[in-house]
């Protein structure tokens, strides 16, 4: 059985988050979906919160499961038994990040390899700090974020939103 992570803040899931764990999801016997704890972040959503968006888009399919993690990622992988680590690129500026981390983790475990999705083209400009901003400004986000999750994110965006004199 071959056993993939998909690690990220998800802070919230995107489409482009999606695209990749549906593809995923096709190519992997059993993919964990893995929510990072990251201190350094000040995140919109708590990691529960992350980690319930997930399983609410996760559900559809029989192969993903969604969990969470604190500390290395390899650490996390080695624990799970998974010997891929996904990492999705929208476009060659995450790449740089992306390599250095996927060489730092081999140097860490050589027995688990990284491999890289480019998500689909009409998902590349999405990030979740995009959403966020969009959002907040009133924008409409429900091309950039799964139907299942919109509404929370709206809500939650609007609670942190100032009230106006």
């Amino acid at each position: 059985m071959v056993r993939a992570i998909y690690p990220g803040s998800f802070d919230p899931v995107t489409n482009g988050h999606l695209d990749i764990i549906e593809r995923a999801a096709k190519v992997f016997d059993h993919l964990t979906v893995a929510v990072l704890g990251n201190p350094r972040k000040v995140s919109l959503f708590k990691m529960e919160e992350r980690v319930a968006l997930l399983n609410m888009i996760a559900k559809r399919f029989s192969n993903v499961v969604v969990a969470s993690y604190d500390g290395l990622l390899i650490e996390y992988a080695e624990k799970i038994n998974a010997g891929i680590i996904i990492k999705g690129l929208r476009a060659v500026s995450d790449f740089e990040m992306e390599f250095q981390m996927a060489l730092a983790n081999r140097n860490l475990n050589c027995n688990i390899e990284t491999m890289f999705m480019m998500t689909n083209n009409i998902y590349s400009f999405i990030s979740s700090s995009i959403v966020k901003e969009v959002a907040s400004l009133g924008g409409d986000i429900s091309g950039m974020v799964p139907a299942e999750v919109h509404q929370i994110i709206l809500d939650k965006i609007g609670t942190l939103k100032p009230s106006k004199p």
